[in-house]
């Protein structure tokens, strides 16, 4: 059949605009392979696996049972030092933070390492590092939970939902946490009591119909505590979404068992949000424990946090949400690094963020775009910061800037 001409130039500048697009899409698909992920370092991992397991004296079907992950999780510099080498100086600034402030690494994260570069993104938030004794500009409490608690367990800064904080345990003490404070020395869970004190304040307050179920991190209660709080809050007939907030699927993806994902089966709908910050945690085990969720009808959300020399550039944020969407867990929040006391080592400028933004959209698919936030202080809530596309706003028209810096008039009318 013979194309007209109006059909030949509409080809030919199709064709243009095709190659102009994809001159603008090899930059990256070039800079990308140098950003590992955890799906290509499975023969490190494996490898470093098993001189846990042969240090431990354990099995690989010891590696997969999440309560001997949690029994020996790394606390102890000499047990440390057999498994990573540790420059001297490295050694003793871990020594000197812990009498400071606790640290605790499972033996899974451990595996993640990088055991030559001191750069590795994996190692910076799970190793104690000297700067963390030297921020005087940092709080203990900049969320304000200590004002908006107006129960037991109860953090509450919004009109229609609020937190149930359920313990201070985690797989791993992250090096950025924003509740450092809440750790402590012991492990310990929320008591039963002021548990059903929450539960009666949500009742309380029919308003309430979104709860989120946190710490520490809240999958670290056993199967049969989950089960009564779900069971308490599903009989609640206001409360419409449990939401659960983990670093489990990252940290310690063993403790998605079958069991776990037959409890939060019997209460949809339930929404658990993890926080993958690197694409090097995005692994085979991180996919294993995402597909269990999701076949037990959980939905899946990332609220990574934007950390300086981890995640603040464009090119491993882009790399990092598009692996996160292939194990199906939904980018949802990018959070600027809050000002916790013995963080701000890891406090990006918030022109990173913008930057990372400005590269997202347009650059990759709307679903690997999360929302950027600041979080106010004070627990005055989250604050979205995205790029100006808006420039003007005019009764007739809107003059926009397009994610290529190209401007347009829009009618208003």
């Amino acid at each position: 059949m013979a194309i007209d001409q109006k059909e030949l130039d509409e080809r030919l500048q199709s064709l243009h605009r095709a190659n102009e697009l994809k001159q603008k899409a090899l930059p990256y698909v070039k800079r990308k392979e140098q950003i590992p992920t955890g799906f290509q370092l499975k023969d490190d991992y494996h490898q470093f696996r098993d001189k846990i397991l042969k240090t431990f004296q354990a099995s690989p079907e010891d590696w997969e049972n999440w309560h001997w992950q949690m029994k020996h999780r790394i606390t102890d510099l000499n047990v440390l030092q057999e498994l990573l080498p540790l420059t001297e100086q490295a050694a003793h600034d871990i020594l000197q933070v812990g009498e400071t402030y606790r640290w605790a690494i499972s033996p899974y994260y451990l595996s993640l390492m990088d055991r030559t570069n001191p750069w590795d993104p994996i190692r910076l938030q799970g190793l104690p590092q000297i700067d963390e004794l030297f921020d005087s500009s940092g709080e203990e409490d900049p969320m304000g939970e200590a004002f908006t608690n107006p129960a037991p367990c109860i953090t509450r800064r919004y009109p229609d939902r609020l937190i149930i904080n359920v313990t201070n345990r985690c797989a791993m003490y992250c090096r950025h946490c924003q509740r450092r404070r809440n750790i402590g020395e012991i492990d310990h869970h929320q008591t039963r009591n002021q548990l059903r004190t929450a539960l009666d304040y949500i009742r309380a307050n029919s308003e309430i119909r979104d709860v989120l179920i946190t710490g520490g991190d809240a999958l670290m209660l056993n199967d049969l505590t989950l089960d009564w709080l779900l069971g308490e809050l599903h009989s609640i007939d206001h409360v419409e979404i449990k939401r659960i907030g983990t670093r489990v699927p990252v940290t310690l993806p063993m403790r998605i068992t079958d069991e776990l994902c037959s409890i939060l089966a019997k209460y949809p709908p339930i929404y658990i949000n993890t926080q993958f910050n690197h694409p090097k945690e995005v692994s085979e085990e991180a996919k294993k424990a995402a597909d269990k969720l999701i076949s037990a009808g959980v939905v899946l959300g990332n609220q990574a946090v934007l950390l300086k020399n981890i995640n603040d550039t464009p090119d491993v944020m882009i790399r990092l949400n598009q692996e996160l969407l292939k194990i199906r867990v939904r980018p949802y929040y990018i959070f600027h690094a809050k000002h916790v006391k013995g963080t701000h080592h890891f406090i990006p400028k918030i022109e990173n963020g913008l930057e990372i933004m400005e590269k997202l959209r347009g650059f990759t698919s709307g679903l690997a775009i999360p929302t950027y936030i600041i979080n106010a202080p004070d627990g005055l809530g989250k604050t979205p910061i995205l790029p100006q596309y808006l420039l003007s706003l005019e009764e007739d028209e809107a003059i926009l800037r397009t994610w290529e810096g190209k401007i347009i008039h829009y009618p208003n009318t």
